[in-house]
């Protein structure tokens, strides 16, 4: 059974945006618990890459969002162990033709006005960054603010030092209802283990985010959207940046179910190279899907053929939060007061974390946030949104 302490907000999911919540909201003073079905960084966390990006996202509200997750990661990189494995390695991406370099060079510049920094790179410079990489390339840009951790270390780590600060820790607890007064308001969530009571509850379930809001009486319409990691046998430094083909920012911004591919390569600290990315909306279908799993190693291949030889030793596989318009759901739901949610990242949520709780945690506070919030409301989704 819990103890009967106060509280002022309960989190609900310890990946790594719920960790984060956690972390920032428990650094502002207030008290926390969290509590997640499983364990730490259980669910998309502990299948994702780790990869804190801005080079993926057309100017708008989420590449804001990554500008300043990007500075917040810089600073808990400083503060958390370097067990999180915190690489600024930046971004390559790379354009196969004339007119694959003519959109990236348009995105790019895009991206510049937005304050991301880019560097143009011309076909015969791209052996001096990457010297494995395929000729016969037109060209790229490189995006040194790209970096990467280790997920599932960074969001144990996160709540570590949430714990520390005082924050109580609840896994193996699934949320089985959401608690309201009379007028409607939250005052908790129910467990196995018993009730925990405050007047705030922070839906960060990640692909199960529409679930939780659905036991508050609100749509919130999160799907599952699946992916494939591959990882090699570990290997000297072969890759020095996260590489990407441009096709990658197009298939990320896809409204499409059907399976997607591109190629998305890079080293990691211990040796091995992680190798991705497919997307498609299959549900929670858990299959080992042999033609992904060869799309993504003859892509990789193709990119990087001194990989041709180098063997594939397991695969793993994810759902992301996806939602209709590509925006995560951060803050408060003014349809049911005392519900905020921090849900709906895709495959974004690790490098999007820190942002996100500092946004959340404004407006846990009711304090002035960094950036505009409005683009992220909640309940722009259902019955009376717009």
């Amino acid at each position: 059974m819990f103890t009967r302490q106060p509280l002022d907000v309960v989190v609900v999911g310890a990946g790594v945006v719920g960790a984060a919540c956690a972390y920032y909201a428990t650094r502002s003073g207030l008290a926390v618990a969290v509590v997640d079905a499983g364990p730490v960084a259980g669910g998309t966390t502990g299948a994702g890459e780790g990869n804190l990006l801005v080079s993926d996202k057309p100017p708008g509200p989420e590449l804001a969002l990554a500008r300043l997750s990007a500075e917040l990661w810089r600073e808990l990189a400083g503060t958390l162990p370097p067990a999180i494995e915190y690489e600024r390695k930046g971004g390559l991406v790379v354009a196969a033709d004339e007119a694959s370099l003519a959109g990236l060079t348009a995105t790019a510049a895009g991206q510049a006005a937005a304050g991301v920094r880019t560097e143009a790179v011309a076909a015969g410079e791209l052996p001096d960054l990457e010297p494995h990489l395929a000729p016969g390339l037109a060209g790229g840009v490189r995006y040194p603010q790209d970096a990467q951790v280790q997920p599932a270390l960074a969001a144990a780590h996160l709540i570590r030092a949430a714990r520390d600060a005082g924050a109580r820790l609840h896994p193996g607890s699934p949320v089985t209802a959401l608690l309201t007064c009379p007028t409607g308001a939250v005052r908790g969530v129910r467990t196995p283990a018993g009730d925990l009571l405050a007047p705030a509850v922070v839906n960060a379930t990640g692909v199960r985010g529409g679930e939780f809001a659905a036991l508050a009486g609100v749509e919130l319409p999160v799907l599952p959207r699946r992916g494939f990691v591959l990882v090699t046998e570990p290997l000297p430094p072969l890759i020095r940046h996260k590489v990407y083909a441009a096709e990658y920012v197009a298939d990320v911004s896809s409204a499409s179910a059907a399976l997607q591919t591109s190629p998305v390569v890079e080293g990691t600290a211990a040796g091995p190279v992680l190798i991705g990315a497919s997307r498609e909306r299959v549900g929670f279908d858990r299959t080992l899907s042999v033609p992904v799993i060869s799309a993504l190693a003859g892509a990789a291949a193709a990119l990087f053929p001194v990989l041709n030889t180098v063997r594939v030793m397991r695969a793993y596989h994810g759902f992301r939060p996806y939602l209709p318009d590509h925006l995560p759901a951060i803050g408060a739901d003014r349809r049911v007061p005392g519900l905020f949610h921090a849900c709906g990242h895709e495959g974004a949520g690790i490098g999007l974390a820190p942002a996100t709780a500092v946004l959340v945690t404004a407006a846990l506070r009711g304090e002035e946030p960094p950036l505009d919030p409005a683009p992220f409301s909640p309940d722009r989704f259902g019955p009376g949104a717009g």
